[in-house]
């Protein structure tokens, strides 16, 4: 069976480090936030070459303590993309806010500048772009909508740790960055866990407060805040593959070429990067109209696929009665009905992709 994901395969090249770094935390009994914590925070800022790192108890707390701390609340508009995880808008919607969706680019599968505008009214207040799969949004374009507008932006880098637009790395574009370490993400814990970054310094000191139920002093809250620290035994496990991290992307950037030299059809549509970006493959996203042959036959190989996203967040039950409701977003339901990520991982052999390829390449035209 070759998984989407194997994590023990991971863990058994970096066993001895985790399992130093585990029991270290286990021994000093210091378990909420904590020395690794701060480290990690540290060192996330200086790789991001930005002034303040967060630790938060999950990527979905990142972009909802992001949002908080901005200033977003009810009644406001974010713009954002329907072609991603429901959390981008999960967290708009629990500020009492408002996701307005735009439709995407079907080459990155990210939201496409070209329609941003047209969606911005009087209640816009901030834009939400995911870097979909690891392949970085068009920030430059996004950033000069946002000054024109006077609009908070917030990227949601869940799944592109380490990836680049136009040699500057996610995450530092915008407002902030909000990061995942969700296990199976490119930089990752094994459990939940979150960062946010900034450059501004009351929006960190804000978040700081906001992940720690509103306080600075224990038992003295200044405001209404949330219960998101990230832990020291998850920081610790995250701190030793941080080590790694830029050797793990150059891993999954050389598996994805493998897979674009050795996939032969041309009925299929392999994943590129648009020119300035560096795509980290948090996933190797295909896209075919043959999908469903194309699935079985790996399944039947015991090879894992996955289909990201089968349904786009405008046509999910939880926003049917959106204000802004949209009824058609076109490039996202198509390429909704036609993606398929096949498996990706740092340790994923050669031998394994051609396999893959190999499967893929033999399924009826």
């Amino acid at each position: 069976m070759i998984p989407m994901v194997d994590l023990k395969r991971q863990y058994r090249n970096l066993k001895p480090e985790i399992d130093k770094a585990i029991q270290a935390v286990l021994e000093s009994a210091n378990f909420i936030l904590g020395e690794n914590v701060t480290k990690l925070e540290e060192e996330i800022a200086l790789y991001h070459n930005i002034s303040h790192a967060t630790g938060v108890g999950s990527g979905t707390d990142a972009l909802l303590l992001a949002l908080d701390a901005l200033g977003i609340g009810e009644g406001d508009e974010v713009i954002t993309t329907p072609f991603t995880f429901i959390a981008t808008a999960e967290v708009v919607a629990n500020l009492k806010a408002v996701p307005v969706f735009v439709d995407i680019d079907p080459e990155t599968y990210n939201i496409n500048p070209d329609k941003i505008e047209e969606k911005i009214t009087e209640r816009t207040k901030a834009i939400i772009p995911v870097h979909l799969f690891g392949h970085p949004a068009e920030m430059d374009r996004i950033v000069a909508i946002g000054k024109k507008h006077n609009l908070k932006i917030i990227e949601d880098c869940a799944q592109a740790f380490g990836a680049e637009f136009k040699g500057k790395k996610v995450g530092t574009f915008g407002d902030c960055g909000c990061f995942s370490f969700f296990p199976s993400k490119n930089l990752a814990a094994y459990g939940d866990g979150g960062m946010i970054i900034t450059d501004d310094d009351g929006t960190a000191k804000k978040i700081r407060m906001l992940r720690n139920h509103g306080t600075f002093v224990k038992y003295h809250h200044k405001i209404v805040g949330y219960n998101s620290r990230l832990d020291n035994i998850q920081a610790a496990i995250v701190r030793v593959k941080f080590k790694n991290i830029d050797q793990f992307n150059d891993s999954r950037i050389r598996n994805a070429e493998i897979y674009r030299e050795n996939i032969k059809r041309d009925d299929t549509i392999l994943p590129e990067e648009k020119n300035g970006s560096k795509h980290v493959y948090h996933q190797f996203t295909i896209r075919s109209g043959k999908r469903e042959a194309i699935r079985e036959c790996l399944n039947n190989s015991q090879i894992a696929s996955a289909i990201y996203y089968p349904v786009p967040l405008h046509k999910q039950e939880v926003f049917a009665n959106l204000d802004r409701k949209v009824d058609s977003l076109p490039a996202s339901e198509g390429c909704a009905a036609e993606v398929l990520s096949l498996p990706m991982f740092p340790e994923l052999t050669k031998r394994e992709i051609l396999h893959i390829c190999d499967v893929i390449n033999n399924v009826s035209r």
